[in-house]
Formats: structure tokens, sequence, C-alpha cells
């Protein structure tokens, strides 16, 4: 037999499209070509097959070879197609059984001596090769994370000449087993001091899938309150966790940003430096990658020093804290990512960070307030559902001997109740409402409407605006158990949005 099909998956994105590997041996010239739109790494496989093929002491055929990856209109990068392509120029020239590759997905890369290495975007491929009914081969190095996706059988293989063996029916390759999850214990709310206002919206903000906003001088404990959302979430689903985990496993594994196997069910806290560019926040590249809005997917992105971001950078969020996705196009290809997360932004009141505090010591004049401020645009702000002012603590508040606050084993336990809740009601949380179901779930009394409306026009809100202190609103009477939205609960939710009209003014 002169031909051999051999089934791989490519990695577009977060999904893992079917390749088929076709191998075709005629006489003429010994030669080998690849087609199929390789990329370069795919173009080089033929060196790294023909040295692997003969020290795992096979005969590499002195014919023409032909290798076709279809379809020939997706793009083709890496070295993940390199044991399909071995193992299809075997199968061609009968040195292992053709029909044992019919119902098997192979992905890996190989080495000169023959060795498989780890390639990124396993998960995806294995969800895929599930759906399939096929059997998937891959190295050893992913093979927890291959398991993760627990409806596919995989098998693992260190060497060419191992899954040759298998598929002669010499030895059987072990199956991949998933590692144990590791619980780390994160941050907890026991280490804040007062603030109790920024606790009360960092819950809030947990039960309702809200963006938060902390306004306030350095050292106050922005960062700190922010680093202990993650812990107040409730735990993933495993749905959500997978979706987050294919993220991961297709973000640059090689780089050393890839899926960790045993952390899979921990919720992602994305922490980028502010000066990193709007490609890098959203994704994108030749080849496009996740950026870390899609790497915070089903967790938190935390952007500190909120005004000091290229506007540019911060501009691109807009978009993907409606839809909760993100497309990055590009000329050759695009790819869309999930982009699912609560975004919780800290800034300082002014240049110097003082504005407002009681000591006094801001000294910065009223255009650079103005200025700095403007930094942040309206619409960016209109898209954070709470604004909060963290006042700068007494120094006796921060005494050993104390008391701390309200642990987040605590706070966690009303946040899933309030989850619940919403669960029950709409099937999503208050955060993702759409305006139907905001208008359905978010009923008011009229004398509540008449508020409403009065604090819209006092502080110069938007539609969009209005709706997320409704939706803030709902999330606050769920945390109360109630089934009403009462006058108590509309006038918090409008608190939250006052600490930013001033902002907004500026602006």
């Amino acid at each position: 037999m002169n031909l051999a099909l051999v089934h791989s998956r490519a990695r577009s994105g977060v999904r893992a499209p079917a390749v088929r590997v076709e191998v075709h041996l005629a006489g003429g010239l010994p030669s080998m070509s690849i087609v199929g739109l390789p990329e370069a790494a795919v173009r080089e496989a033929k060196d790294r097959v023909r040295a692997a093929i003969q020290c795992a002491q096979f005969e590499f055929p002195q014919r023409r070879i032909t290798v076709n990856l279809a379809p020939a209109d997706l793009p083709k990068d890496g070295g993940r197609y390199d044991l399909a392509i071995a193992l299809g120029i075997l199968a061609a020239s009968g040195q292992i059984p053709l029909e044992a590759l019919t119902s098997c997905e192979f992905l890996g890369e190989l080495g000169l001596t023959g060795e498989l290495r780890a390639i990124d975007g396993v998960l995806p491929a294995a969800l895929a090769a599930a759906d399939a009914g096929h059997r998937l081969v891959v190295p050893a190095g992913n093979g927890a994370e291959a398991a993760l996706a627990g409806r596919v059988e995989a098998r693992t293989g260190r060497t060419l000449l191992e899954v040759c063996a298998m598929l002669s029916g010499q030895k059987s390759l072990p199956e991949a087993v998933a590692l144990p999850v590791v619980r780390v214990a994160g941050p907890d709310m026991l280490d804040v001091r007062g603030q109790a206002q920024a606790r009360r919206a960092l819950e809030i903000a947990a039960a309702g899938g809200h963006h938060l906003l902390l306004i306030g001088p350095p050292g106050c404990g922005k960062t700190l309150l922010a680093s202990r959302l993650p812990g107040l979430l409730p735990e993933a689903s495993e749905a959500e966790a997978l979706e987050t985990a294919a993220i991961a496993s297709v973000s640059g594994g090689a780089h050393g940003r890839g899926l960790d196997p045993a952390r899979w069910r921990e919720r992602p806290f994305r922490s980028p430096h502010h000066t990193a560019s709007a490609v890098a926040l959203v994704g994108g590249g030749a080849d496009p990658r996740p950026g870390e809005i899609s790497l915070a997917h089903q967790g938190v992105l935390f952007l500190d020093e909120l005004p000091e971001w290229e506007r540019r950078a911060l501009e691109v969020l807009r978009e993907p804290l409606e839809s909760g996705v993100v497309t990055v196009s590009r000329a050759a290809r695009s790819a869309e990512f999930p982009a699912r997360f609560q975004l919780v932004a800290a800034m300082n009141p002014c240049p110097c960070g003082w504005a407002g505090d009681s000591s006094g010591r801001c000294r910065c004049a009223g255009d650079a307030i103005r200025r700095y401020r403007a930094r942040i645009s309206g619409p960016l702000l209109d898209r954070i559902d709470l604004h909060i002012e963290v006042p700068r603590l007494p120094p006796s508040h921060l005494r050993p001997d104390q008391p701390g606050g309200e642990c987040s084993e605590a706070i966690r336990a009303r946040v899933v109740l309030a989850r619940q809740r919403q669960h029950a009601r709409s099937g999503r949380i208050n955060a993702q409402l759409s305006q139907a179901e905001t208008t359905a779930t978010c009923r008011l009394h009229e004398r509540d409407h008449e508020l409403l409306e009065r604090a819209v026009e006092s502080l110069q809100l938007s539609a969009r605006s209005m709706h997320r202190i409704l939706r803030v609103a709902r999330t606050i009477a769920d945390l109360a158990g109630s089934e009403a939205i009462a006058t108590a609960h509309l006038t918090e939710a409008i608190g939250y949005r006052r600490a930013d009209r001033g902002v907004q003014a500026a602006a």
C-alpha cells in the first residue's frame, strides 16, 4: 500500500479542528514535500521525522514522499503533526499495520532520537477527540492534561518506537492519568483591617459578578482587597473549569504560561503590569494567542494604577466587558476567545495620590487632577458597576491586637446562596442579565422609580449606568434573601455610583 491516512488535530484559537495527514509514496528521485498550508515549523518536520524513523531502527523509504495536511485552507503550525507524519510514512511503506490507525488520533513533536515531546493545546484536542469517538495518543508530558477531558481514551508514549509497538500489537501504552487536584489556600479576608464599605462591595461584586473600581490613596489596601476576591467566588463547575483550562492550554506552554493540570479547578487571577499593550490584553499575534482578558476567563482581572495604563489598551476592554468574548482578526486568520471575567481596577484620586485625605498633604492643582482623571474615559467607567472610595486607615486600626474581619469562607457561603437564587430565577448571574431580563427581574415600586430617576439626573448617569444600578440592587436583595428590591437595596446600589461623579465630570 502506497497511501496512508492518519488523524490529528490542529490548534485554532481554543478549538481543535480535525486534520487528516495523508501520506503517499511514489516512484522517482527520493524527496519529501509537505503541502496543506504548513508554516516553517511544519515544513521542517521532514528532517525531524527522517532522523526519528532511522533512530527507531525503521527504514526511511527512499522514494518520493508527499504529505498532505487536509483541509488545505487551514493554517498548520508547530511540531504537533510530527508523530502523525512519521506513522503515515511507516504505514504507507508497510512497516506498521494500516488498519491500526483507523480510530486513533496522534499528537506530538518528535526529537531526532525519536523521543516524543510535549506540545500545547492538548486539552481542546482531547475534548474534540472524545466528541468524535476516537482514541488519542499523546506524549507522556501531556498525559495529565489529556486525562482532564475524562470522556476520551488517552494513551501516552515516550518514543516513536513505543507507539509503533502499540500499533503492531506488541505492547500497550499506559493510560493517561490525571494528577490529584491541589487545593492551595488563597489570601483570606481575615487579613483586611477595617474598610467595611470596601468589604461589603467585594461581597456584592462576588455575588453578582459585578465589575469594581477602588479609588484611594497609596497603601490604603486596594491591592490587598482585590487579591481577596477570587476566594469569595463559588468553586468553578467542571464545565467552567474545563473552559478556562482549555484557554490556558493553548496560551503557549513553550513560554511557561501553559496549563498546570494539578490546579485546573482554580479560578484565575491575572494582574498584568500597567505597561502591557492592547495586544497583550486582548490577545493577538500572527498566530493568534489568548491575552490577559481571556486568561482571566471565569476569574478576576486586576488592573492596578488604572490612569497609568495606555488609553488605547483600556479602550479595548469596552466590548469584552459587555459581550464576554473577544475576536482577534488578522490578515491570514481570526480566532475567537472567551473573555467572561470580573474586572477589578484600582486608582489614586490624583497624581500624588492624596486628594481628599484628611491629612491635607495633597498639593496637586485642580487642572492636574482633572487631566489625571480624564485618562479614564467615561464609557469605560460606565461599564464598571461599583465605584468605591477606600480611605486611609488610622494607624491605631492596624495594630496586631485589633480584631480582624470576617473570614472568606463565611462570606463565600452567602455568595453561593445568592448565586443559587439568581440561577433559579434567570439561569445566570445578575451582571450577565440582558436589558429585557433586567426589566423583568428588577422591578421597583413607583416611589423607587422616582428615586432612581432623580439619582440619574443629579449624578448625570447614562442609561447603561441606570441598568447597572438595577442589577446591583437585585444582587443586594439576593444577598438579603429578599424576593423584591426594597428602597434600602436601591439606595445602597446608588451609593456605589456616587464615587465616580467627580471622575466623570473631570473626564
